[in-house]
Parts: structure tokens; sequence; C-alpha cells
């Protein structure tokens, strides 16, 4: 009979070997992340309306209108008209292109995506709204033309933070998000989880919808640190 000794040794090290694999995992995902450093200015929600204000009035003369927002302008627009966990609803009065907020409506607060696909397949899958929900804080940064988008959730109770790096862009007439590396807490994700990630949450009918661009919007994207929306 052959002797089991090294073979229930190797075993018992690699059991050993992976509960602390576990455990730096489990730390690692617990282990929030801080936040991004974006500089604070009390005008930038305002400098951001007039921008869309003047591309309001560039459309209604017939020209062409775009509108370019830096980081400060954009975090500071985000806080003013998303409701996060547990905060009050988006501030009465704020306007916005075609009367919708083109952040909010496109969902840049939540992970987007590409294609729909059958909701059969994924009625299991949250909505943008359920995400949303959970959410506490948002911060982006814009670095050429990578969006970089920062999360600070509630999951039972727990806070966790989730980071993605990526590239926005529309298609067809909706918000497309394409992750490029992300981090659940301080652990590195797997290109293909952040592929599969966004394709599941974006599956479905109700969340590709509630990426459409306003009417008047024919693209968005990151350039050169920015966001610019580019209207028809």
């Amino acid at each position: 009979m052959p002797d089991l000794g090294p073979y229930k040794k190797a075993y018992q090290i690699f059991s050993w070997a992976s509960l602390v694999a576990l455990v730096i995992v489990i730390l690692l995902v617990l282990r929030t992340s801080p936040a991004p450093q974006v500089p604070n200015d009390p005008a930038a929600a305002a400098r951001a309306e007039k921008k869309f204000e003047a591309a309001d009035q560039a459309k209604a003369a017939g020209q062409p209108a775009q509108v370019a927002l830096d980081r400060t302008e954009l975090n500071s627009y985000l806080a003013q008209n998303l409701q996060m966990e547990g905060g009050q609803p988006a501030a009465a009065g704020v306007s916005s292109p075609a009367g919708a907020s083109p952040t909010a409506n496109a969902g840049i607060s939540t992970a987007p995506g590409g294609g729909a696909q059958p909701s059969a397949a994924v009625e299991d899958q949250p909505t943008l709204d359920q995400v949303q929900s959970a959410v506490k804080d948002v911060k982006v940064d814009m670095v050429g033309d990578v969006v970089k988008a920062y999360v600070l959730f509630d999951f039972h109770g727990k806070d966790m933070t989730l980071e993605l790096d990526g590239h926005l862009s529309s298609e067809g007439g909706f918000l497309k998000f394409e992750p490029i590396s992300g981090m659940l807490g301080s652990l590195p994700l797997p290109q293909s989880t952040l592929n599969s990630a966004v394709e599941k949450l974006m599956a479905s009918p109700e969340n590709r919808e509630k990426l459409r661009l306003p009417p008047d919007v024919s693209d968005i994207k990151i350039v050169d640190g920015q966001a610019v929306l580019t209207y028809k």
C-alpha cells in the first residue's frame, strides 16, 4: 500500500494556503479605497448650469452647441442632481438640456455598458435604480480620454468601494461604457469579470432605457480630461 503521508501533508498545506488566500481576498474587498481628490468649488455647479443654458440658446438660434465640463463642474453637477442613499432628492428647479439631466438620465453614477440581451436571461440582474439606491457617494475624475469613477456604497450595512476606469462614448443614441480596469475595495478585478458585470447589468431593457441620451444630444465623450456633450 503506498504511503499517503506526503499527499496528506500536501493537502493540509493546500488547505491552509487556500484559507489564507481567502482571508486576504476578503480583507482586500472590505478595505475601502480613498476617494479621488477633486477640487471643491461652490460655484462649479452654477458654472455648469450656465454652460447648459448657453448651449440651449445656441440651439435655439440654430447654431452648433457643445458643453465641456471639467471634473470640478461635473462632480458638483452630479452631487446636485443625483439622489444618494439617505440623501435629499435633486434640487427643484434645476435646469438641464431637454428638461432632464443628461448625466442623471444616462446613469453615469452607475456602471453603464453595452447592448441589450433577452430579459429572460437576466431576471436576477439588478436595475440601475436598485444599484443607485445603495450608493452613498460618487466621485468622477477624468484623465485624457479615460473616465475614472469612484463609488462608495452600502452592502448589508458595510461601506464598500468600487473603482472603475474606462472609455465613455455613445452608440445608437445610448450611452456606452467600456471598462479597462476596476477595483472592489483594494482587490483588482479581472478584465473578464469587469466586462461580464457591465454586460449583465445593462442586459435588461429597463437598464438599457436609462442609458438613452436626451433627444438633442448626439454624443458624449471624455476629451483632454473634460466631459464633452455635443448637441444635434
